[in-house]
């Protein structure tokens, strides 16, 4: 184990999963059909996916909270809203609720985790 700030804890280890998984995932399901048995099935598997991802970043500090921290409150109070948005067949608004969440909390946010000096970001590049 390198001499780092964060090793890979249980925690980090299955919030490194579940948002890989939550990748995958979310990939397919904006390639696919939507409204099908498939889409919702695999849209609620997403959407435990994205929680378990933004509920463990809160065991996840280096100095206290950051403003990731602030990112997954808002991904958790966006999850509510795009579930409301499918229940009230706003597929509009629930496509692009979901959408954004997929772009930023997972894409944008992941990207930051492969700069060099993070865990993540030594793990890949050494």
């Amino acid at each position: 184990m390198s001499n780092t700030t964060y090793q890979w804890s249980p925690i980090i280890v299955t919030h490194t999963l579940a948002a890989i998984s939550a990748i995958v995932i979310g990939a397919t399901l904006l390639l696919k059909r939507k409204g099908t048995f498939n889409h919702r099935f695999f849209g609620w598997i997403w959407v435990v996916l994205m929680a378990i991802v933004a509920i463990l970043s809160f065991g996840i500090q280096r100095n206290g909270m950051s403003w990731i921290h602030l990112l997954s409150v808002f991904t958790i109070v966006m999850l509510f809203v795009g579930i409301g948005n499918a229940r009230r067949h706003r597929v509009i608004d629930h496509g692009k609720t979901m959408k954004g969440l997929y772009f930023w909390a997972l894409i944008i946010t992941g990207l930051f985790t492969l700069v060099p000096g993070r865990l993540i970001g030594k793990a890949v590049f050494g």
